[in-house]
């Protein structure tokens, strides 16, 4: 097959053929037909995941056909439209029995503990519970797309944040996971304040379903801003990025009882950031995460985009080939983009 390889960590990766994978007893081969390139796999690239070992495949947000198919897998056969978590449960742990197993202790993640999906083929555990049937009116690259930003920003604001109607909703950061919890907040019937430091990027937001939006680079209170705005606070607030920065001002935004989710990655020298721990316990504030989401839960989702709720085809930008993407991750921490990039040609 066909695969983006790197063997260092920063260093340049390369397309070349590997050798095809083959199936686990309980797993499948997917056939590649989309795959989302997102900042997670340029951390995986900077060296900031201690679970990825070289040679690597990177790659998690992907959607395709099942091509071979495990001798104890019962529910899927070769030919199926599917799609994948990108966090995948053994679905026989404590926490797979009670239904999280987006926090499996034996969890996998393909592009970090496997390699993934910047390839033709990519091999998937335990597909009878991980695997996502895709309606046939859901193209492949907006089931990719779907990947870990737009399902982990669905958890975020539905289940972890518990969002209702007629709340306000802070959104720091709009990059995929930002514009995909705008758009599922708004869909919900919250208000949405995105925050950003580029106009284009909130004007982007305001398109997505943003009533209001905050410049961070011009405006010197952000929490000020947000708290004016939303006359006290909101009462849910994600920091969509992954910094101390957007960290500290999404909890500091807060009203009385409201809720913090992070949501964007805090590795590296971003692991540790500073929290206002005496606004937390004053005002009775939550601090929670979101690390994906399980694949039951995918129907909820999928309900809503039948129903036209939502839209995360509006969130697709480019679509490159394999042969692009290794630019497009290199320079992913710097380069200015505007929607979720999708590699389409392999």
């Amino acid at each position: 097959m066909k695969a983006m390889v790197y063997e260092a960590f920063q260093g340049t990766p390369t397309v070349r053929h590997m050798p095809d994978p083959t199936p686990p007893a309980h797993g499948v081969v997917v056939k590649v037909h989309a795959t989302g390139l997102c900042r997670s796999d340029w951390h995986g690239w900077m060296g900031h995941d201690p679970d990825i070992e070289l040679p690597h495949v990177p790659g998690h947000e992907l959607a395709g056909t099942v091509e071979a198919v495990g001798a104890l897998v019962t529910r899927w056969h070769k030919g199926d439209r599917v799609t994948v978590p990108f966090v995948g449960g053994c679905g026989h742990c404590g926490e797979c029995r009670a239904g999280h197993h987006q926090v499996c202790d034996n969890q996998f993640q393909p592009g970090f503990t496997h390699w993934g999906s910047f390839a033709e083929y990519v091999a998937i555990d335990y597909a009878d519970t991980n695997l996502v049937r895709l309606p046939e009116n859901i193209d492949f690259a907006t089931a990719a797309s779907l990947g870990c930003r737009f399902v982990t920003a669905f958890r975020a604001v539905a289940d972890q944040g518990r969002v209702a109607g007629g709340e306000w909703v802070a959104v720091h950061g709009c990059g995929g996971v930002g514009l995909s919890a705008i758009m599922i907040a708004n869909a919900l019937g919250a208000n949405v304040v995105a925050i950003d430091v580029t106009d284009d990027k909130l004007a982007f937001a305001s398109e997505m379903g943003a009533v209001a939006t905050v410049n961070a680079t011009a405006t010197p209170n952000i929490v000020e801003a947000v708290r004016h705005i939303t006359g006290g606070g909101a009462h849910l607030s994600l920091d969509a990025l992954g910094h101390p920065a957007t960290c500290f001002n999404s909890i500091s935004n807060l009203r009385k009882r409201g809720r913090h989710v992070q949501v964007g990655l805090m590795i590296g020298d971003h692991a540790t950031p500073q929290i206002p721990m005496d606004k937390v316990v004053a005002h009775e504030l939550e601090i929670l995460g979101s690390h994906g989401m399980q694949a039951y839960r995918y129907d909820a989702l999928m309900d809503m985009l039948a129903a036209g709720k939502l839209q995360p085809q509006r969130l697709i930008g480019d679509r490159i080939s394999l042969e692009a993407a290794v630019p497009a991750l290199m320079e992913m921490d710097t380069a200015i983009s505007k929607g979720i990039t999708v590699i389409t040609q392999f």
